[in-house]
């Protein structure tokens, strides 16, 4: 061979594979896309499906209602005011159906209640206000008087045109008042009123209230029960930590139920009212077990139940159950994805059914129970191609203590698991929020871009039981983020990461992480990336919208403290001057739970400690931008970020001497 073509032609080669990875890119704006239809209900009948939709631009949205026989062209659409979105639904007959009014928080933060209810009819027609306080309506001027915040607590199981309602008023938070409302006369009925705010109720097939639970002021776990002549609080039991009432068993006076067995990992149960003659259905050592997406039709009982962590397998209570098999032929149907059941017809004959999985955002499908005929109904984000997507590959890892933790590797599609640059991806919370096997937007884009991602679901996530969530509890500068380096450390070990390549990126409490993690780990870590992130704890008790109930105070006061000078010891603003890397600070401007004060104010510490840092705010955006053009530019310049400090992720041919 002729050694002086050798360079040339390495050369060629190198830019011809540099070029076809190019090619295959998936483009940017398919992760910035909002997905287009949201939180599909069936009709009690099965004739129609109704869904929030969202505009393109991030902004406009509201409800559509089709018929499940043609899904091109909805019978109903209904454009919400900018900003406002259906945040839940019920069906209250064939014909009604009741919508929460809802305001758009942020992509990171879920969509606040506003605290009024609507009803209208399938075809858009008599349309009516049953709570809240605008004066629109044909009653608007009794409901006027609404001085409160109403939402959806459910409906009967047997669909008659009512559903439940849960107020408090706003001069009296402390109160938890449930009513059956006629959807369609609006008239109201009182079923429930305890002095507690914020109480989720536990209603019987018969339509009476059997148990409300939920945090109380002081951020402390209660459950009450009604006993024939009213409401008794349940003393705590260490063995039965966040016990949480499910469902009545029918045609029985048991109950479902779940807890954590001394705060480790979880039961579920069908026991009595009181405690007694507890069967356990599943336990788990390791995480919370539930029974979300196994359900039967009415007289609605769980078929199987499902662990919180890991990849999702669900376990089936009598496996010769029709309804389990059912779900086991349609899980054999999709493999490597989990079914979950949405939603049944009255009769049972028509089911909605969703299948997602690490790769798959998720697509809806309707099976007729007595043909078997499946057809599709829509895909959450069609424009996602899940061959193309990375394997998400749930682990486990001692941290430094020898606590046993979860983390959630997502490998780059086609890499070769070895020695890869690596994004730390913290979430949020920090407290009862974990991350799981699922689709996951962020974690997706950093590994179509050749980045391996590590999530870790440190102390204080949720899905592990009350022990592990309360563990991070005045510990969030401390020991959660030890877990987190002590993650990336593991990852380094197994030789998935380059310990030379590692960034961290984070929004909210992960915001507040990607910004401690390298004052903790000096040398670790090449970048910071935070985003919407909370940087001066203390600041937390002045602004922003926790501190403005009683029980946001609460909780500050039970997950962060009220020691100044431990607050101070563990805010990235006082720690500017220990921060290591190059920082990328993002935020919207018009956040309310991180509020804008908290990036001026990390701004000005990086500036006092000539510290070299990025940013990018935009007005107009929340909790986590939404406008598609503003995710866009920002997970351009992410990438940018990552690729200046610890290179491009994409495979190349090595480079020849």
């Amino acid at each position: 061979m002729n050694h002086r073509l050798v360079r040339p032609l390495l050369a060629a080669l190198c830019l011809a594979t540099t070029a076809a990875a190019a090619a295959d890119l998936i483009p940017v704006a398919d992760f910035a896309r909002r997905m287009p239809l949201t939180d599909p209900k069936l009709s009690p009948d099965g004739q129609y499906v109704s869904m929030a939709f969202h505009d393109p631009d991030g902004k406009t949205h509201g409800l559509s209602i089709y018929r499940v026989s043609d899904l091109n062209k909805p019978v109903t659409l209904i454009r919400m005011p900018t900003y406002e979105m259906p945040a839940d639904m019920v069906w209250a007959s064939n014909t009604r159906l009741v919508v929460a009014r809802g305001k758009v928080d942020g992509s990171i933060g879920a969509a606040s209640y506003t605290g009024e209810l609507m009803a209208i009819d399938v075809d858009g027609k008599n349309a009516d206000y049953l709570y809240g306080f605008e004066s629109v309506g044909k009653r608007a001027s009794t409901r006027a008087l609404d001085r409160g915040w109403g939402t959806i607590e459910g409906a009967p199981v047997t669909a008659n045109g009512h559903f439940y309602m849960r107020a408090t008023p706003w001069d009296n938070q402390d109160q938890s008042t449930l009513y059956d409302v006629d959807a369609q006369s609006s008239a109201r009925r009182q079923m429930a009123d305890i002095a507690q705010g914020g109480l989720s109720f536990m209603i019987a097939p018969d339509g009476t209230p059997r148990f409300a639970f939920g945090t109380d002021d002081n951020f402390k776990w209660v459950v009450l029960r009604h006993d024939g002549s009213g409401w008794t609080k349940l003393p705590g039991n260490a063995d039965h930590q966040n016990f949480t009432p499910i469902a009545k068993v029918a045609g029985s006076e048991h109950i479902y139920a779940r807890y954590s067995p001394n705060g480790r990992g979880g039961e579920y149960v069908e026991q009595d009212e009181d405690g007694g003659n507890t069967k356990v259905i599943r336990k788990d050592d390791f995480s919370m077990v539930s029974s979300a997406g196994l359900w039967t039709p009415a007289p609605l009982r769980p078929f199987g139940t499902i662990a919180d962590t890991g990849v999702p397998k669900a376990e089936y209570i009598d496996p010769q159950a029709p309804i389990a098999k059912l779900h086991l032929a349609l899980s054999q149907k999709f493999p490597g994805a989990f079914v979950s059941f949405i939603g049944f017809s009255q009769d049972g004959g028509q089911l909605m059914f969703k299948v997602a999985s690490d790769r798959e955002p998720g697509r809806y499908m309707l099976i007729d129970t007595k043909t078997y005929k499946v057809s599709k109904l829509f895909d959450a984000q069609p424009w996602i191609d899940p061959a193309k997507m990375a394997e998400r590959r749930p682990m486990r890892f001692k941290a430094s203590d020898g606590l046993e933790l979860e983390a959630i590797l997502t490998f780059p599609k086609g890499a070769s698991q070895a020695n890869l640059p690596m994004v730390l991806l913290p979430h949020g919370g920090p407290h009862g929020i974990a991350d799981d096997w699922y689709y996951d937007t962020d974690a997706q884009f950093l590994a179509s871009r050749g980045y391996l991602v590590l999530q870790v679901n440190y102390r204080g996530s949720g899905g592990r039981g009350s022990a592990f969530e309360q563990a991070g509890y005045l510990k969030w500068g401390t020991r959660i983020q030890d877990d987190l380096i002590d993650g990336v450390k593991w990852a380094i070990a197994q030789n998935f990461a380059d310990p030379k390549r590692v960034c961290v990126f984070g929004a909210s409490f992960g915001g507040y992480s990607a910004l401690m993690v390298p004052v903790r780990a000096p040398g670790v870590f090449k970048c910071a990336v935070a985003y919407d992130g909370i940087y001066d704890l203390n600041m937390m008790y002045a602004k922003g919208d926790i501190k403005q109930s009683k029980s946001g105070r609460s909780y500050l006061t039970t997950v962060i403290g009220r020691d100044e000078a431990d607050l101070a010891a563990n805010s990235p603003t006082h720690l500017a001057d220990k921060i290591d890397v190059p920082v990328f600070l993002v935020h919207g401007e018009d956040d309310q739970r991180a509020p804008f004060a908290q990036f001026k104010a990390m701004r000005a510490a990086l500036d006092a400690a000539h510290k070299p840092y990025e940013t990018l705010t935009k007005p107009d955006e929340r909790h986590g931008f939404v406008k598609p053009a503003n995710v866009e530019e920002f997970y351009n310049r992410l990438q940018a970020f990552l690729e200046k400090n610890i290179g491009s992720g994409q495979a190349t041919t090595a480079s020849v001497p």
